[in-house]
Order: structure tokens, then C-alpha cells, then sequence
């Protein structure tokens, strides 16, 4: 009996240590790739304004040919909303909506995973153009995860887990706007 008490008091212990790291560890992350295209910042910025178009070089949208989608309102206009649901583990089910627009410059999405983990996080696309034939783009993440589940961002590298996935997407735009 005395062993299996000791064993509790520090697997409490434990956990009250990770409970009192979790408080001074951040909480928000950021991940962001780029790529230029060799296209001018309005015809980049008017295909990339429209989400549908997101089918056609998203790496998350091509992983599941499945995938149940639905659209509400107009595309390319602060509202429009944009949701999936499928089997595939890493995909789940969820929506992106468009929350503001600022012509040529910049879109900003609120992203809402269902299942498997509920959550909201915001992503954006910002367009430069360094001459008058080829664009910047940048897709950039930025997420929160609130106390104490923000322990795992001691384990997690988000970028490292999500970056390779943004610059694919971005490779994957340069391939469809290039061509």
C-alpha cells in the first residue's frame, strides 16, 4: 500500500509540474513559407482571392479526392465559407471562411477544425511584387492553443510540421499559375 501511494505522489507530482510549466510556455504559434511566381500581382492576387481555387494546389485539399466539400455564400468576398468533411485522420472535418480582403494585398481566413480537435486559427495570403512580372506570395498560420494544452507545443515544432505542407501548396499555386 505505502508503494502504491509513493507512486501516486509522483505521478501527481509530475503532473503538477507540467501544470505549472504549462503556464509560462507560449501559447500562440506562427508558421509562414513564400514563393515567387512569375506572374503579376494581379493575376496572382485574383486567383488566389477565390478559396475554390485553393482545390487546385492546397496540399490538404488534394489528400482526400473524397472529400465531402461545401461552399456558402460568394467566393472571393469577406463571408464566404468554405468546409470539408472527410475520412482521411489528418483532414477531419471543418470550414475556412474569408474574414477580410484588402485588394491585391492581402486575405485573411478564420479556419475552424470540427473533429478531430476543435479549434480556430487564422491564416493569411499577402502578395508583393518585387518587379512588374513576378508576385510574392506568402502563406502564412498563426494558431492558439489555450492553457494547458499549450504543454504540447513543448513536443510539437508547428513549423516543422506544418511548413513543408504551406511551401507544397505554394509550389503547387507557382505549377498552376505558371503553366
Amino acid at each position: 500500500m505505502k508503494v502504491i501511494k509513493k507512486i501516486l505522489f509522483v505521478i501527481l507530482g509530475l503532473v503538477a509540474v507540467l501544470l505549472l510549466v504549462a503556464v509560462f510556455i507560449k501559447k500562440d504559434f506562427h508558421v509562414e513559407r513564400q514563393v515567387t511566381i512569375s506572374k503579376t500581382k494581379a493575376e496572382v492576387f485574383d486567383y488566389i482571392k477565390y478559396l475554390k481555387n485553393q482545390d487546385h494546389f492546397s496540399k490538404w485539399a488534394m489528400m482526400d479526392p473524397s472529400m465531402k466539400k461545401y461552399y456558402r455564400g460568394t467566393d472571393a468576398t469577406p463571408g464566404f465559407v468554405s468546409g470539408w468533411d472527410s475520412q482521411v485522420k489528418d483532414l477531419g472535418k471543418g470550414e475556412q471562411e474569408i474574414k477580410s480582403i484588402k485588394e491585391g494585398e492581402r486575405i485573411d481566413y478564420e479556419l475552424r477544425f470540427i473533429e478531430p480537435y476543435p479549434s480556430k486559427n487564422q491564416a493569411s495570403f499577402f502578395t508583393s511584387a518585387p518587379d512588374s512580372s513576378h508576385t510574392n506570395v506568402v502563406w502564412a498560420f498563426d494558431g492558439h492553443m489555450n492553457y494547458p494544452t499549450n504543454l504540447m507545443l513543448l513536443f510539437m515544432n508547428m513549423d516543422k510540421m506544418m511548413g513543408p505542407d504551406l511551401e507544397t501548396g505554394l509550389n503547387n499555386l507557382k505549377g498552376v499559375l505558371e503553366k
